[in-house]
């Protein structure tokens, strides 16, 4: 047994079994408080219908307690928690937004059907001829709720929860004296509550019953309590809701996602349903929908293009500019221009708009004071996207400033020295040379830059809000938008409320396209590798 002992290594002694035990059981009692926790979580959502997140939650749930319960998977205990985090807050929000795209979820369409049926059963009416009170709220040291009651004869009552309700004069507990409204200011141990303490209280006194069965009271508003009964009751045989008050019954329809009456009418709100790919349909057959995107997406790809060019030509321009060890103040100025990379974004968006604001900006107004004419940077279609280009220039520049200045120091000089004998001038040097030389290191930098500007929503919506409106547009667009700050827009600004399946639908497109977009640029990414082994 020594022999074996010594086999596995002097250097890694064994654990105590002591501490193997405690181990286990404190990886067993922490398992068992997570599955707890979990079984609770996933009831409450099962009950209420939302199986989206339910599904993956049981998933991770499965996923941990299989890792942390197989010997053999013991090396990735310490990575479940991380591979759990991605998945909740990476996997399953680009899971959800896919699902979502094919649903009909948008305002009115907000809960699951069996929310939507749990909150119709909770609406209460007043039967014809029910009685009415005036109420009075009391509550004792414990914190538990009285209601004094008085009926439209003015007999009183006393009503506690889940007990019977007792004429005023059979209760046994002493009554204190009665206050200007009438009421007495205390009930044995309950005293009476009144301003700031019956306001606080009002919330969790609306889902109090008072009395027991049929008879129990509840109160309508500050002023009546009633015998309320429900008004809306769900028969799961017939998938319908049988309206109380009106005998009216409504039909679950499963591709529009309402109860519907025979007569056509909806009950408010509806629920989610699949409805396939309706919102993808909507968004590249109706000319109406397609108009504005076309053009959008049209925009974005020319923003997020020249963004990159024009940031990546005035970066390498200063870096090359300020690459002279010789050159004096470089350091200082090299400092002076970055500034805007160390600012946050939109302050910067936020300052240029309030420098090219046509009345009270200080560059409008110079310039119309010397030139008499300032480009209306703000309403003007053409003009408003020469600005945002300009404000992200001025953001943008620091950062390819930098990267070039980098990449610049990797490029040797002895091949601008043979360059030169072989007599190229500085043009040829720079287009043959330092160029695919320098898109070698900082290519997929651009490439980077590039998906970022394509959905850059703070440079967008901080410089105008996407504006001016497109005229005519049957969802809310812009001239100045780009594919994201259209999706925000459709998915929170909308006129008929907030349309999220086809804000949804929207993204998985401008997530399509952007990888699309990223595959060919990477394929020149290699090209100019290519052209690099070659110089």
């Amino acid at each position: 047994m020594m022999n074996d002992i010594k086999a596995r290594g002097s250097s890694e002694p064994l654990a105590p079994p002591s501490r193997n035990v405690l181990g286990y059981l404190l990886r067993l009692g922490g398992l068992a408080i997570v599955d707890a926790f979990a079984v609770w979580f996933l009831y409450v959502l099962l009950r209420d219908g939302v199986w989206p997140i339910a599904i993956p939650v049981a998933l991770i749930v499965i996923l941990v307690n299989i890792v942390n319960l197989n010997e053999r998977l013991a090396a990735m205990r310490w990575q479940i928690p991380a591979v759990s985090i991605i998945l909740l807050i990476v996997v399953f929000p680009i899971a959800f937004t896919i699902y979502s795209s094919f649903t009909n979820y948008r305002s009115g369409h907000i809960l699951s059907k069996q929310q939507v049926i749990n909150q119709l059963e909770g609406r209460l009416y007043l039967p014809e001829g029910g009685p009415t009170f005036a109420w009075a709220a009391y509550r004792n040291p414990d914190g538990e709720f009285g209601l004094w009651l008085v009926d439209e004869a003015g007999n009183k009552f006393w009503a506690l929860p889940d007990a019977p309700i007792e004429e005023a004069g059979a209760v046994s507990e002493d009554i204190g004296p009665v206050d200007d409204d009438g009421y007495p200011t205390r009930v044995g141990e309950y005293r009476r509550l009144t301003g700031g303490d019956l306001f606080r209280s009002l919330e969790a006194l609306n889902g109090v019953r008072f009395g027991e069965g049929d008879e129990a009271v509840q109160i309508r508003n500050t002023r009546q309590a009633a015998t309320l009964q429900p008004r809306y009751q769900y028969d799961p045989e017939r998938d319908a809701i049988i309206d109380q008050l009106e005998g009216t019954v409504y039909f679950g329809n499963e591709e529009r996602g309402y109860f519907i009456s025979e007569e056509g009418q909806n009950l408010l709100p509806g629920y989610q349903v699949m409805i396939g790919t309706r919102n993808y349909e909507r968004l590249f057959t109706s000319p109406a929908f397609r108009g504005p995107f076309i053009r959008i997406f049209l925009w974005t790809i020319a923003f997020a293009l020249l963004s990159v060019v024009t940031t990546f030509a005035l970066g390498l321009l200063l870096a090359m500019a300020f690459n002279d060890p010789l050159l004096p103040g470089r350091k200082l100025i090299r400092s002076l221009l970055i500034i805007p990379y160390t600012l946050p974004g939109i302050i910067g968006v936020l300052i240029w708009r309030g420098m090219l604001n046509p009345f009270v900006g200080v560059l409008a107004t110079t310039s119309q004071s010397i030139f008499g004419w300032f480009p209306p940077f703000l309403t003007d279609p053409f003009w408003v996207k020469v600005g945002i280009l300009l404000v992200n220039l001025w953001l943008g520049y620091p950062y390819m400033m930098l990267i070039s200045s980098g990449a610049l120091q990797s490029i040797p000089e002895d091949i601008y020295d043979a360059a030169a004998v072989d007599g190229a001038n500085a043009w040829q040097r720079f287009w043959n040379i330092t160029l695919p030389l320098l898109l070698v290191s900082v290519g997929p930098l651009l490439i980077a830059s590039f998906v970022f500007n394509f959905n850059n929503f703070t440079v967008i919506f901080g410089y105008n809000e996407g504006r001016p409106p497109i005229a005519g547009s049957p969802t809310p667009a812009g001239h100045s938008d780009i594919l994201i700050s259209y999706t925000y827009r459709i998915a929170f600004e909308g006129g008929r409320g907030s349309d999220y399946a086809y804000a949804a639908a929207v993204t998985v497109v401008i997530f399509a396209i952007v990888a699309i977009l990223t595959l060919i640029q990477f394929r020149f990414t290699r090209q100019w590798e290519e052209v690099s082994e070659s110089v």
